[in-house]
């Protein structure tokens, strides 16, 4: 949802004439896969971290236009709400000290952005869902100041007609409704791509798809919502429920949300594309002039911009991605799972390892997904937003037999999961140094069964039978956080509770 989009009123005749042009897209993909127009391997990875911007008290700031003409950098984007920004990180080639560099030019960046936002009485924050946002932070008010947030908001909203219900039951539950889609905002991520060949599409995203449960196992980063303990990664579904254009009427009669973990193991990249145009409406009928099956034909490359502005408003937990750059159409998977944070060693290490789990599950003989039905791979996925750390997964048992077994999540990462990883970041010549170090990092959390998850819920409680109320307590909990994230050890090193004195503010 990069584009830029001009806030407007769309009639019956811009719907049809969108959904006409989309097709017209998908055939336009079809002919490019047919004559294997895209991009050659080139073993390239890319980057985005979502950020939140809170002051030293540990609250929220509603400052992202301030904070991002300070740093005035096209790396920095607005995010959908006032204290959210986003980073980019420039494409890397997998291979040598990838992960190394990657860690030094985040901690650059971020470094920056933190100062930046001093000059304003802000600073970032690298967290799932901030504890201390309160339900009056996530109101339409509270929007960035751009066209395509508001027109995207008004277009969702519109579609459900109703407020938004957000009902999760965790460690305590949440029941409250919502007016716009702002919630949604608190969901802050890491994004991680990975351009693939169209004869490699269909088995790196299944092996994707297969790793989800394993990433937020491991990853876990978000069990507060609005005061309340939740899940230990309530970003999926609180992404689902505030973004959710069914009304309860056609939630019960089985039609899809678009936030979607997704139904089958597919064959192509064309699976998940035609599935977006076949199941949701379109929400920004937006047209350009280009006639992407004139272009294709003249020997050209279409931008496919209707199809790439739909698939942005399908929010796919590995989302197909399709791109043009320097003239040549590329394909990627981009993995939409993990939380932001805690530290630029954490995120780098939850990267390392899916890029290693993705390569060694992908080229494997008997593929996890031949073993592992679709089914299970979606309730592992349910499972570690639960419960993390401590989630039971099914997977398919060694052994020729094809069954599967429940097995803790800890156990299954190191014994099996991460000598997979091992295999696949030597297979993309990652060296040893980024290997080990990266690796050892997810092989810790799971030893200590410690992830950032864990640590925000110890250190609240902690704080509570201190004696501080419960908001005193999360806002406690963030300034520790936040004091932890930019020392940047990894989280399974930091000390549970907060400093003595407890900070007041």
């Amino acid at each position: 949802m990069g584009e830029k989009v001009v806030a407007g009123r769309f009639d019956l005749s811009d719907r049809q004439h969108y959904r006409d042009k989309l097709r017209r897209c998908l055939s336009g993909l079809e002919l490019l896969l047919e004559r294997k127009r895209f991009d050659r391997p080139k073993n390239l990875m890319g980057l985005e971290i979502e950020l939140n911007l809170a002051g030293p008290d540990g609250m929220p700031r509603m400052l992202n236009g301030q904070v991002l003409e300070r740093i005035a950098s096209r790396d920095f984007q607005t995010e959908l709400a006032m204290f959210n920004l986003e980073v980019n990180i420039a494409p890397h080639t997998l291979g040598g000290r990838v992960f190394d560099r990657l860690a030094e030019e985040l901690r650059t960046s971020l470094a920056y952005a933190h100062r930046k936002a001093g000059e304003v009485d802000a600073g970032i924050v690298m967290i799932g869902i901030l504890p201390t946002l309160e339900r009056d932070d996530l109101v339409s008010s509270n929007l960035s100041d751009v066209d395509r947030y508001t027109l995207l908001n008004d277009q969702i909203v519109a579609a459900r007609g109703e407020d938004f219900l957000l009902d999760i039951d965790g460690i305590e539950r949440l029941t409250c409704t919502s007016k716009s889609i702002v919630p949604e905002a608190a969901c802050t991520s890491v994004q991680l791509h990975l351009q693939v060949t169209p004869d490699r599409f269909a088995d790196v995203w299944n092996a994707a798809q297969a790793v989800t449960a394993a990433q937020i196992a491991v990853g876990a980063n978000s069990p507060f919502l609005f005061g309340r303990e939740l899940w230990r990664e309530s970003r999926p579904p609180l992404f689902q429920q505030s973004t959710d254009t069914r009304p309860p009427e056609l939630q019960s009669q089985g039609v899809r949300p678009r936030t979607w973990f997704g139904e089958r193991w597919i064959t192509s990249a064309h699976d998940l594309f035609e599935e977006n145009l076949r199941y949701f409406p379109a929400l920004l009928p937006i047209c350009d002039d280009e006639e992407p099956l004139d272009v294709v034909a003249a020997g050209g490359v279409p931008s496919l911009a209707e199809l790439v502005l739909h698939n942005g408003t399908v929010y796919r937990w590995n989302r197909p991605v399709y791109g043009v750059a320097d003239g040549v159409p590329h394909l990627r998977v981009e993995n939409r799972v993990l939380p932001a944070g805690p530290t630029v060693t954490d995120v780098v290490a939850n990267a390392a390892f899916y890029y290693g789990l993705v390569r060694a599950l992908a080229e494997e003989t008997r593929p996890v997904w031949t073993r592992l039905p679709f089914e299970a791979a979606a309730a592992n996925f349910d499972a570690a937003c639960r419960y993390g750390i401590d989630a039971q997964l099914t997977w398919p048992r060694r052994g020729r037999y094809g069954s599967t077994a429940q097995v803790d999540a800890v156990t299954l990462v190191r014994d099996e999961l991460l000598p997979l990883a091992e295999t696949g970041l030597a297979a993309w010549g990652v060296e040893r140094a980024d290997r080990d170090l990266y690796l050892g990092v997810i092989e810790e959390r799971c030893r200590r069964r410690v992830n950032g998850a864990t640590w925000q819920a110890a250190t609240f409680h902690r704080a509570l039978e201190a004696g501080l109320p419960r908001d005193a307590a999360l806002a406690a909990t963030t300034r520790r956080y936040s004091e932890l994230m930019h020392l940047g050890e990894p989280v399974h090193t930091w000390p549970v509770g907060l400093p003595t004195p407890v900070p007041t503010g």
